[in-house]
């Protein structure tokens, strides 16, 4: 393993002031800073994005600097509400901004939603893998008003799937992190290689 941390890019997906989903992101977070991970939060109520727009985006003073964020991350915490059986369109305008950025990096999907958010899991995975991207095999779920009370993790259950969801990004992330460096600076035949620097 690197002696590097693991740099961990997490997203908010919510606009709402008193998001649950901002609750369970903000739980992980403590975690990989205790575990001794850096970590870059990007908070989409806090730090607005403008819609994407492929005419002007990519020379907007606002788009080099969150590229270098992205860039800069081994693994990806993608937190969201369900909405109608879908990701929110403040996460998804995200992730329209980028695309080799995420190859060969590590998603794991966190999805407020009273029905398991199964809809939304599968939209993230369809998404890691239309960008060559790797996604934990299991997302984690929970409810509003049962999982997350008054700003903070209510439950065991949900204290339980957030430290396992953590170790496995840091476990797996890091192993993917130092392949991906591998591939990226070699000559055999892989996905990556049409990322290399020629």
């Amino acid at each position: 393993m690197s002696d590097k941390p693991l740099h961990i890019f997490a997203v908010v997906g919510s606009l709402h002031e008193k998001s649950v989903t901002r609750v369970a992101v903000n739980h992980l977070v403590e975690q990989f800073r205790a575990a001794g991970c850096s970590v870059d939060m990007l908070d989409l109520q806090v730090e607005t994005l403008p819609l994407l727009n492929t005419d002007t985006a990519f020379t907007a003073a606002y788009y080099a600097p969150l590229r270098a964020r992205v860039v800069a991350a081994d693994a990806f915490i993608l937190g969201t509400p369900d909405y109608h059986g879908s990701i929110s369109s403040a996460l998804k305008n995200f992730l329209d901004h980028f695309w080799h950025e995420f190859a060969g990096k590590l998603f794991a999907t966190l999805v407020a939603s009273h029905e398991k958010g199964l809809t939304v899991h599968d939209q993230l995975r369809t998404v890691a893998r239309q960008c060559q991207a790797w996604v934990l095999p299991y997302g984690v779920s929970f409810i509003e008003k049962v999982d997350v009370k008054e700003g903070a993790v209510a439950t065991d259950e949900l204290r339980n799937k957030l430290e396992l969801l953590a170790r496995d990004v840091r476990l797996y992330g890091g192993l993917l992190a130092q392949q991906r460096k591998v591939d990226l600076a070699g000559s055999d035949s892989c996905f990556l290689a049409r990322l290399r620097k020629k």
